[in-house]
């Protein structure tokens, strides 16, 4: 019996989506070509979850067919890939067509090469059976269910199972990708496939540093990454990127902690991985850093996690003023200190690294540069002396009006 899910389609998708779909069917057949809608959209659309990664497969031109959905519906042109891909904005909605293909690995960790293929091939080139299903998306059979290698199976029986032996040893990022469905739908990796990930484990040394960034990227956007991360941990995963690195109780539980007090300024994902590495020494966060080849501020922003773990003492100091506080802290990285925050060793400096991100980083003086100069200042670096000394001034209480800022920034010129 062939499954349509149409009427999945139009109960969980928003409108917009599913006329999408409608639509692209509709070019697709006008332009004599088959389009499937395919990957973690079809997964999760039978799990009842939200899903809006559109994910096309044409047999036949990507290139030709983005053009014709664009031509017959409106939608903008983003770019194409090498691998024959297109992305298209059609109405806020970012959709990927891609040229259905076969792919073949020179060697682990190696990109693949390309060639033309059906759309049977394409589906057997992905990670896991959960993700090998379609959907067709022509008119006269939109919504028929296309499940070739026992996709719908394994979701309800809630098992992540690769297609075939080599599959971690031709992507070892799929280690990851495996890691990362299993602890996000509550799944369990089929046990022969956990065999194969346990012996694959040596070939994520042959995976550039950018690919497992990426991979460790997206584990750390997901919604409760701990878990994943925690998982990783079990298996040997984390420790190929760092030996030293471990994710247990500790991570889990400061991970709570930080969604419960991020700062708006701080970006979460990056205050994650600084918790991840926090317990590393200096050096072994230099060697994280250059094994994944961070981008230079987020390098920055672990240096940071180090330096601050060695002023504990001075930021715990009894008499600090708030101007202090403020000149200890300013010039570290605002999700450097949101991270470090959450586990420090002590009330006093959580609550001074607290009230730095609260309230006194937002402190500004009321008098401006300009004012300064109307008040006889001269340009250069003096301008620069007195704003900090009336931030300092304002923020130990000294200053609460424009009025008293004039009065100080009188008896400065006067000294």
């Amino acid at each position: 019996m062939h499954e349509n899910i149409s009427a999945l389609i139009e109960k969980l998708l928003p409108p917009n989506v599913a006329g999408m779909l409608r639509n692209s069917g509709l070019a697709g057949a006008h332009n004599g070509l088959s389009v499937y809608l395919v990957g973690g959209m079809v997964r999760d659309l039978l799990l009842g979850r939200l899903n809006l990664d559109l994910d096309l497969v044409v047999e036949g031109s990507a290139a030709e067919f983005a053009e014709a959905l664009k031509a017959a519906y409106g939608g903008k042109p983003l770019c194409q890939s090498q691998f024959g891909t297109s992305k298209l904005d059609w109405d806020g909605i970012k959709v990927d067509v891609a040229s259905a293909r076969r792919e073949t690995y020179a060697r682990p960790g190696a990109l693949p090469a390309v060639s033309p293929g059906d759309l049977k091939s394409d589906l057997f080139r992905r990670d896991f059976t959960i993700n090998t299903m379609a959907v067709n998306l022509l008119p006269e059979n939109y919504g028929l269910l296309i499940d070739m290698y026992g996709g719908k199976q394994d979701l309800e029986a809630g098992l992540i199972r690769v297609l075939h032996d080599k599959s971690f040893i031709d992507d070892p990022t799929r280690i990851w990708r495996a890691v990362k469905y299993e602890q996000r739908l509550d799944f369990q990796i089929e046990p022969h496939t956990l065999a194969l990930l346990a012996n694959a484990l040596p070939t994520l040394d042959a995976v550039s540093g950018d690919r497992i960034r990426h991979e460790l990227e997206k584990v750390l956007e997901e919604e409760l990454p701990e878990k994943a991360l925690c998982r990783a941990s079990g298996l040997g995963v984390l420790q190929k990127i760092h030996p030293a690195l471990t994710a247990d109780e500790w991570l889990a539980r400061s991970f709570r902690m930080m969604r419960a007090s991020s700062h708006p300024e701080v970006h979460v994902k990056q205050a994650y991985l600084c918790l991840l590495v926090y317990r590393l020494s200096a050096r072994q966060m230099a060697e994280f850093a250059g094994s994944l080849n961070l981008p230079t501020a987020w390098r920055q922003m672990l240096f940071d996690v180090a330096a601050l773990k060695t002023i504990f003492d001075v930021l715990g100091y009894p008499a600090l003023r708030p101007g202090q506080i403020y000149s200890i802290l300013e010039s570290y990285d605002k999700t450097a200190l949101q991270a470090v925050m959450v586990v420090a060793p002590n009330d006093v400096v959580r609550e001074r690294i607290a009230l730095f991100l609260n309230k006194l980083s937002g402190v500004k003086p009321l008098l401006t540069g300009h004012d300064l100069l109307l008040m006889g200042v001269a340009r250069g670096v003096k301008i620069g002396q007195i704003i900090e000394e009336l931030r300092q001034a304002r923020l130990d209480g000294r200053v609460n009006t424009r009025d008293d800022e004039v009065s100080l920034v009188t008896a400065l010129l006067a000294r």
